[in-house]
């Protein structure tokens, strides 16, 4: 399996985020991609490339022109204020609240904003862009060349992003953007898989009334866990979109177990609208030593987890989401893939 990768996400080096009420140095840092790629070349899954740059076009298709001209700008701006640490927002735009986009880049940041996770540094629009760049250049390995699957080394992550917001260390949906360079070249349908440990909601947010791209999502239920606000079990999608949207929220504590339960309800409704091609938003924050999980999967279980989407038998992209047990995200990455490989 090829592995497409860019060296231009360590310019995304956030310095801090909220948790818990207070600021705290961010868990997304450049050591994650590292720390994957080098156990990509370690183990041998195959050949490993770097991404070729593809322009903006495809990123358009996705996020709203207003919001792709933000991210291009909004640091550029921040510093002309005489400010040097990253662009963080104080103020939200609410229920209830006007829906006129500010001036200010304090009330654009959290005009653009579903939270104070996604600090925008002098190279986050960069990194941001060379990781859509990941995304399409694994992508044709599978449209171009026919592989059967490759693997897109992105960081930033996506899948909180939305058509015109960023959040949970997400700026541009890779996964959804890919799903749609996939129905722009000829795909009638197409799916994406998040099996991250929390709610793709800006996927959902993106493709919830349509009927071309299936989302299946299993997650931390958002009753109690972040994104909160989407990811329930009643969201099935709205107009030509209801029935193609699949939320499968799970308890604290779930095992592989449970875990897999939903991962098999996800595969057998992937299999059963039976897509041209599967996006697998990639996440290995289920690991049950990840400082965001809730959920107990071993090292092993990613194996099986692998397996069980091979047996789809769908020219599949992985697209790397979230994991931040720095040690072990590596070995759980490249664990997936290996199981898909033995079964695909």
């Amino acid at each position: 399996m090829w592995t497409i990768y860019s060296d231009a996400h360590r310019l995304h080096r956030p310095r801090l985020e909220v948790v818990d009420g207070e600021l705290a140095d961010s868990l997304e840092k450049p050591e994650r991609a590292d720390q994957v790629l080098n156990e990509v070349v370690a183990r041998q899954l195959g050949p490993v490339a770097l991404a070729v740059e593809h322009g903006l076009e495809a990123a358009a298709r996705v996020h709203s022109a207003d919001y792709l001209r933000y991210l291009q700008h909004a640091w550029q701006n921040w510093a002309a204020l005489g400010r040097t640490r990253d662009v963080l927002p104080y103020c939200f735009a609410v229920r209830g609240m006007g829906k006129v986009q500010p001036d200010h880049p304090d009330g654009l940041a959290g005009y653009y904003a579903m939270d104070g996770a996604a600090p925008i540094g002098a190279g986050t629009w960069q990194a941001a862009r060379s990781s859509v760049d990941c995304a399409l250049s694994a992508l044709e390995r599978i449209s171009q060349q026919r592989d059967r699957a490759a693997f897109a080394l992105c960081r930033p992550p996506g899948h909180h992003a939305g058509a015109d917001y960023l959040g949970g260390y997400c700026y541009l949906n890779n996964a959804a953007i890919a799903a749609q360079r996939l129905r722009d070249e000829g795909c009638a349908r197409v799916a994406v898989l998040d099996i991250d440990h929390h709610h793709g909601n800006g996927t959902q947010q993106i493709f919830y009334e349509r009927n071309d791209v299936l989302f299946v999502s299993l997650h931390a239920d958002p009753a109690r866990e972040y994104p909160y606000f989407l990811g329930h079990a009643q969201e099935r999608g709205e107009g030509p979109g209801l029935g193609f949207n699949l939320n499968l929220p799970l308890p604290e504590g779930a095992d592989y177990a449970r875990w897999s339960e939903a991962l098999h309800t996800g595969c057998a409704a992937i299999e059963a609208f039976a897509p041209d091609a599967l996006v697998v938003s990639l996440g290995v924050d289920t690991y049950e030593a990840d400082p965001l999980s809730t959920f107990r999967l071993k090292p092993s279980d990613f194996l099986r987890v692998g397996e069980r989407i091979g047996a789809c038998r769908v020219p599949t992209l992985f697209v790397l989401e979230g994991g931040y047990a720095l040690t072990e995200m590596g070995s759980n990455v490249v664990n997936v893939l290996e199981g898909f490989e033995h079964r695909a």
